[in-house]
C-alpha cells in the first residue's frame, strides 16, 4: 500500500487539475442549455446539412434540442477527449518515471517484488480514473438538477460509463507501453489518444472504413449509438477489453524481466 499512496500524493495535483478543468466545462455546456434549447431546432437542421462533417461527430442522429442530445455532443467530446488524454498521460509513464527521475535504485532495493509494484502502481492508476469519473458524473447530476431539467438518467449513465471504459482501455496500453520505456513521455501518451480519437472520425465518414471502431475506444462511446440503442456496444467493449489485457500482460512481462538503470 505504501507505493499507491506515493504514486496517489503525486499524481494529486494532475488529478485536481485535469478534474476541475473537465468538471467546470461540462458545468459551463449544461448551464448554457436553457439559454439554448429554443433555438437548437435551427441549429440541428443546419448541422445536418453539413455533410459528413456531421457524421463525423454523430450531429445528424442527435437532436441539439434535448438535453441528452446536446449532452452526448457538446459534453461527450470534453470528456472524451479530456478523459481519454488524462488516463493515458496518468498510465504512460507509471513504470518508466523510477529511470528518468533515477530514484529506481531506491525503490528496488527494498523488498518488493516487481509484481508487487507493478500492481500497485496500477491499481494507483485506476484509483485516479476512478475518482475522476465519479466526479464529473456527480457534478453532471448536480447541473442538470440545477438548471430543473428531467436528468435522462439511463442514457447518462450509459455515456459515462462507456468514457470510463475508454480511460481504462487507453490506460491499459500506456500502462504497457510505459515497461517498455526508460523516460516517461506524455507525448506518447497524448498521441496514442488523439490517434485514437481521429480514427473514429474517419470511420464515421467513411462506411467502407467502418472496421476502425473496434480498433479504437471511441468507437463504443458514440452518444448516437448509445442514446439509439439503449445499451453498448459488447463486441466493441469485448475488443478493448482485449486490447487492455494485452497491455497490462505486456506490462507485467517486461517490467518483470527488464534490465532497469538506476
Amino acid at each position: 500500500m505504501t507505493i499507491i499512496r506515493h504514486e496517489l500524493k503525486q499524481g494529486k495535483t494532475s488529478l485536481l487539475i485535469w478534474t476541475g478543468s473537465i468538471g467546470f466545462l461540462l458545468v459551463i455546456c449544461i448551464f448554457l442549455f436553457p439559454e439554448m434549447k429554443d433555438e437548437m431546432d435551427g441549429v440541428s437542421a443546419l448541422f445536418a446539412s453539413m455533410g459528413s462533417f456531421t457524421a463525423a461527430f454523430g450531429m445528424d442522429r442527435l437532436s441539439f434540442g434535448t438535453l441528452i442530445g446536446y449532452y452526448a455532443i457538446e459534453c461527450g467530446n470534453i470528456l472524451g477527449l479530456g478523459g481519454a488524454f488524462f488516463a493515458s498521460i496518468c498510465a504512460v509513464s507509471m513504470l518508466s518515471k523510477e529511470e528518468k527521475d533515477k530514484t529506481a535504485e531506491f525503490l528496488l532495493t527494498h523488498p518488493v517484488s516487481r509484481v508487487r509494484i507493478i500492481t500497485e502502481k496500477l491499481i494507483a492508476v485506476l484509483i485516479q480514473i476512478a475518482a475522476m469519473n465519479l466526479v464529473i458524473y456527480a457534478l453532471a447530476v448536480c447541473s442538470m438538477a440545477a438548471i430543473g431539467e428531467e436528468i435522462p438518467w439511463k442514457e447518462l449513465t450509459l455515456l459515462h460509463c462507456a468514457y470510463f471504459l475508454l480511460q481504462l482501455e487507453l490506460a491499459g496500453i500506456c500502462f504497457g507501453i510505459s515497461a517498455f520505456m526508460r523516460r516517461g513521455s506524455v507525448g506518447t501518451g497524448l498521441g496514442l489518444a488523439a490517434v485514437m480519437y481521429f480514427l473514429n472520425l474517419i470511420a464515421n465518414i467513411t462506411e467502407s472504413a467502418g472496421f476502425l471502431k473496434y480498433i479504437t475506444p471511441f468507437g463504443y462511446c458514440d452518444g448516437a449509438d448509445i442514446i439509439a440503442d439503449g445499451r453498448l456496444d459488447g463486441a466493441m467493449i469485448a475488443v478493448g477489453a482485449a486490447l487492455c489485457a494485452a497491455g497490462l500482460a505486456a506490462a507485467y512481462i517486461r517490467y518483470s524481466r527488464k534490465d532497469i538503470h538506476a
